[in-house]
């Protein structure tokens, strides 16, 4: 029996165990045929509450435990992430869309994720103080307690593990709240993992559901700290419930993300990485390069590339053929998608390639000379499109570059590295690439974004991952007690 094989039954949660689920079970859909691939329960509000109570009480245990214990979990995580990665990928296929080289990716970058958190568990966790009284001074991190964690469909996987993996390895509960599209592969996968790799019962429970479950999450008083990664709309309201409870909220939101190319580039070398920026995942990643800022002297050569490019990559049920986008997650993400490029074709762009679609099946689009006003340029279309518009002088490519509420990443294209530097300089984005597009993360790196992207916060890398999930306290020690004018 699979890893998996049991984890989608009818009227069944996993929360401390299969225990009765307090909603009606949904069925997990594959995007690509609309086959129900099982029926997966959902939790109630109530249930949210039952599993506060136990990861509160579960925690204390958990977090008095040697640091090693913490550390060998998740190695043991990371370890059957890649044993099982034929299985989980099989799921992230048929119930997230991702194409088989994706789907792969994702599960190394789990395991790695889980491997650098076993590591995070023996990071120094304190420092030494000076102080002007005859005392030891000294701030040392605690977990936080409980923390939940709410993943989005797009990349299921990474983006919950990101933040479940340190939580746990700092001694935290979670309370994890999957997208109910992604639940198996991005919900369920996560929990069976680490249940086998010895995580004790009520650390971990995994709450799937919709709205109200996560704002249950949020607002119950034993949950410290939120960590979300989904869209900005959502993000505000997360960010309002926290801040209304006083809690703190590690909020990775939206992008539209620029990449900059300067003429003294052959666009025939930077259009590999230019349609891997826009169409990677169907472009359903927040670092998607939504905005391609070209300079006149080489953009009809690089319009044409990229079209040439669009029109030639195949789409179709990764399942069941080898093609290099599959299927947009729903239908209601399609119809947003082909309403932002139909509009903007109305306003006056040219529409250099796809822009036509098959079921779920969204063609690679190019719309080119956009006005910066349509809602292809303006908006995160969150769908396979490259948006192109040209400029004449660096100075109106940093302009336009940062002309946008969001700043989550900046790919920019040119044969001087000092230069791009300085143009980076001027343009808000929590990260920066050089002769790069915009989709790139690893586990050891901070990542967040600024503005409409997120509050600066970050996950990955040991000191963010420190700061997001422990509290700091100030201890002091003298050896004779202290003595006051009274």
């Amino acid at each position: 029996m699979g890893l998996l094989d049991s984890a989608v039954w009818e009227g069944k949660i996993y929360l401390d165990g299969w225990t009765d689920g307090g909603a009606a079970p949904e069925a997990s859909v594959e995007p690509a045929t609309g086959k129900e691939l099982g029926l997966l329960g959902r939790a109630s509000v109530e249930d949210v509450r039952r599993a506060a109570a136990s990861a509160a009480a579960a925690q204390k245990e958990w977090a008095a435990r040697p640091y090693t214990e913490r550390a060998a979990v998740l190695r043991r995580a990371g370890d059957l992430f890649q044993q099982h990665a034929e299985e989980i990928s099989g799921w992230l296929v048929r119930e997230g869309g991702a194409i088989p080289g994706r789907a792969g990716f994702e599960i190394e970058t789990a395991a790695q994720e889980c491997y650098e958190a076993a590591a995070l568990a023996s990071t120094p966790f304190g420092e030494v103080l000076r102080s002007s009284q005859p005392r030891f001074s000294m701030a040392r991190q605690l977990p936080v307690g409980v923390v939940g964690v709410i993943a989005p469909f797009n990349v299921p996987v990474i983006l919950a593990i990101r933040a479940v993996a340190p939580a746990l390895a700092l001694g935290n509960s979670v309370l994890f709240k999957p997208d109910p599209r992604t639940a198996v592969c991005g919900g369920v996968s996560i929990v069976r993992v680490l249940e086998e790799a010895g995580l004790p019962a009520g650390v971990l429970s995994l709450l799937p559901g919709g709205v109200d479950v996560g704002e249950a999450v949020i607002t119950d008083p034993l949950t410290r700290v939120i960590a979300f990664t989904g869209s900005t709309r959502a993000g505000r309201r997360i960010g309002e419930l926290a801040g209304k409870h006083l809690k703190r909220a590690h909020l990775e939101l939206g992008g539209n993300s620029a990449m900059i190319v300067l003429d003294d580039v052959d666009p025939a070398e930077v259009v590999s990485a230019a349609a891997w920026g826009s169409f990677f995942n169907q472009g359903q990643v927040c670092m998607t390069t939504g905005r391609h800022l070209v300079s006149d002297r080489i953009a009809d050569e690089y319009i044409a590339a990229l079209a040439e490019r669009a029109d030639h990559l195949p789409v179709g049920d990764p399942a069941t053929e080898q093609v290099a986008l599959g299927p947009i997650i729903d239908v209601r993400q399609r119809d947003n998608i082909h309403a932002r490029v139909t509009a903007s074709v109305e306003q006056g762009a040219r529409l250099a390639a796809g822009g036509t679609y098959e079921g779920l099946f969204y063609r690679p689009t190019v719309l080119a000379d956009i006005p910066t006003t349509a809602p292809g340029w303006a908006e995160e279309i969150f769908g396979p499109v490259a948006p192109v518009r040209r400029f004449s002088t660096v100075d109106e490519a940093i302009a336009l570059a940062a002309d946008s509420e969001y700043g989550l990443s900046l790919g920019i294209m040119t044969r001087d590295v000092a230069r791009a530097l300085e143009i980076a300089a001027q343009i808000p984005s929590g990260a920066v690439h050089i002769n790069d597009q915009t989709v790139n993360d690893e586990a050891t790196i901070p990542f967040g974004g600024v503005g409409e992207s997120g509050t600066g916060s970050r996950h990955g890398g040991a000191r963010a991952n420190l700061e997001a999930f422990t509290e700091t306290q100030w201890v002091t020690l003298r050896s004779t007690p202290a003595q006051y004018p009274f």
